[in-house]
């Protein structure tokens, strides 16, 4: 559980990454040398996660920062899929001799796709990858755009997990948004997922938004909980106009503050915890026999773009416009823009944009920013021994004068032999990861405040 202390607010509030991976996208660089794509693949693990990017959405949601094409013309789904099955047959080669264990579809709006283009969609991974029998097959739902017919198709299609864009079900906030969708409308969803047999449910929350109070958001909670998902996302909205047009659309005078926000995540980590759900960290809850739960509590729990996973730190091929890959310590990001994704393809080269290759330095904080923020401790001694790390306290030297205010506040223990985030600490765990970043100081701005 975690612990409060409203006046570390405004010392420790600093802008920083979520740490999906470090070095984090925004060290990717345009002069990158695409060859390097190829070698990680070949060297990688057996296993790999995939991810494919949907990018249409019906309608614009203000307080989307995704890389998102508003339309209503479904045709562009079928040109996108085009190019999508051009980029399989571009990477099926390199993973002829791979197995992928888990796929997710993220967007946009994954469910945008008709039953039809979802069928070709799987039937192009299978054609062109393997696929463990027993794969995590993921998906996000956007609640208005999946009837019943669909979410069975997704079933039979093999997708054993979905996740439901909920964010908060005041009709205030939700129109404040421009994202109005009926309760009665996902309760009716979530429980036909539970009787077509889905693993596992998630749902998600964001608190920040506009109109947000802890009385409303408290009902919220509390009729979320009644419809008992094996996960919920509890994500802060990150107000970042400036890169976001769609957030200029939001008045700021209705933006909760600061303290705030923080009462706003307060609420539903508590209500979450007393309702038996583990806190995995951060914005992430699963109930305690849920997977990410029990690898969580067996010490192997990881991080990679797409958030906490069971799998996939170093082995996860991203397919689409935007969509970012990380392999065995060499990251890439496809066009975000899409008619330049679609030049990529059309002159039969992988779309990669950008990249970036960990030096044996960047793996060395990599490796501790993720157990801190996956596992709120790391030993020392057993860390040192992996990396060949003669002397920890030399090596981090600067790194642990910066993390001496965490440890005067509390929010930190550490002695020779582990350092420990405290549960006064965990609220703060990006900001004592970011001690160890080594990046941080040239694109801190360009991140949203860490609560």
């Amino acid at each position: 559980m975690m612990e409060w202390d409203p006046k570390l607010i405004s010392k420790y509030n600093i802008n920083g990454p979520r740490y999906t991976s470090y070095p984090t996208a925004l060290a990717l660089e345009s002069k990158f040398d695409r060859n390097n794509i190829a070698r990680a693949i070949k060297t990688a693990a057996t296993e790999l996660s995939l991810y494919i990017h949907i990018p249409f959405c019906h309608k614009l949601c203000f307080y989307c920062g995704c890389n998102k094409v508003i339309t209503r013309h479904q045709h562009k789904a079928e040109i996108y899929l085009d190019a999508l099955a051009q980029e399989m047959l571009l990477y099926s080669a390199l993973l002829s001799h791979k197995r992928i264990n888990q796929l997710h579809l993220g967007g946009g709006t994954p469910t945008f796709l008709t039953e039809e283009q979802l069928t070709r969609l799987m039937t192009l991974v299978k054609q062109h990858f393997v696929l463990n029998s027993d794969a995590e097959i993921s998906i996000e739902i956007d609640p208005r755009s999946c009837s019943d017919q669909k979410l069975i198709h997704l079933r039979q299609l093999g997708f054993n997990r979905v996740s439901y864009g909920v964010q908060d079900l005041d009709e205030k906030v939700q129109i404040a948004i421009n994202r109005v969708q009926d309760t009665d409308l996902i309760r009716h969803q979530v429980k036909l997922s539970r009787e077509l047999g889905f693993d596992s449910i998630n749902l998600d929350l964001i608190y920040g938004l506009p109109f947000q109070h802890p009385d409303s958001f408290s009902q919220t909670l509390k009729e979320i909980i009644a419809l008992e998902p094996d996960r919920v996302s509890l994500f802060s909205y990150a107000h970042l106009p400036d890169r976001f047009a769609a957030q200029r659309k939001l008045d700021n005078a209705n933006l909760p503050n600061a303290p705030l926000k923080l009462q706003l995540q307060q609420l539903g980590i508590k209500a979450f915890v007393n309702a038996g759900y583990q806190f995995i960290g951060m914005d992430h809850f699963a109930k305690p026999n849920d997977t990410l739960a029990l690898v969580q509590r067996q010490g192997k729990l990881q991080r990679n773009f797409q958030g906490y996973t069971t799998t996939g730190q170093d082995a996860l091929i991203g397919l689409g416009v935007s969509s970012i890959s990380q392999v065995n310590g060499i990251l890439w990001q496809n066009s975000k823009e899409l008619p330049i994704y679609y030049q990529h393809i059309n002159s039969g080269c992988l779309p990669a944009e950008r990249g970036f290759s960990l030096n044996n330095d960047d793996k060395i904080r990599a490796a501790l920013i993720s157990q801190l923020i996956c596992h709120f401790e790391l030993d020392i001694e057993s860390y040192c021994q992996q990396w060949k790390i003669d002397r920890f306290d030399l090596y981090f030297e600067m790194e642990l004068q910066r993390l001496q205010p965490f440890i005067k506040d509390k929010m930190v223990q550490m002695n020779s032999n582990k350092i420990v985030v405290t549960p006064l600490g965990r609220l703060w765990v990006r900001s004592i990861c970011a001690c160890f970043d080594a990046y941080l100081q040239q694109s801190q701005q360009r991140y949203s405040k860490v609560v």
